[in-house]
């Protein structure tokens, strides 16, 4: 459910932001709902010249990737803005069949220890690879399978939770 809903004075139509109320299990996560837009924001472990290696990363149009120590917060995250009303709403407008799936099965990099999900995040542009990121904006009827991703890769990864 949405907590509150702001109204912000603009040169154009009056935008209506919703923030989702934050839950334990999103952790350092927030959730914004504009229009039909959700802007997820993980506020970062490290508040130093060297954040940027710990904020989530952005490949606009193609996806995102986050630590992999921030994934089950971000789970719990979409999870929590799947039960708004403007998520439902949104996607029926879309009318999206229910097996189709725009994300990719994420990918754990080694090296850096960050989930990388292939999808629709983000507004497409001419830029080329992932770069830190404030913000990860996802459109509410894009949300449909990225908890089965995220869940999936969680529970592969500590095959001992139930």
């Amino acid at each position: 459910m949405l907590s509150s809903t702001f109204t912000l004075p603009s040169a154009g139509p009056v935008i209506h932001m919703h923030e989702i109320p934050p839950t334990a299990a999103m952790r350092r996560w927030t959730v914004s709902v504009d229009g039909g837009l959700a802007l997820f924001r993980c506020a970062p472990w490290l508040e130093d010249h060297t954040a940027d290696r710990v904020l989530p990363r952005l490949w606009p149009g193609r996806g995102f990737g986050v630590s992999d120590t921030d994934a089950p917060g971000l789970a719990a995250a979409v999870a929590e803005t799947m039960k708004a009303p403007a998520y439902w709403t949104a996607s029926h407008r879309v009318g999206r069949r229910w097996q189709d799936q725009p994300w990719a099965p994420p990918r754990l990099d080694p090296d850096d220890r960050f989930l990388y999900l292939a999808g629709p995040c983000g507004k497409p542009d001419d830029t080329a690879g992932y770069r830190p990121a404030y913000h990860l904006p996802i459109a509410l009827p894009d949300l449909r399978g990225l908890p089965i991703r995220l869940t999936a890769h969680l529970r592969a990864a500590t095959p001992d939770r139930v």
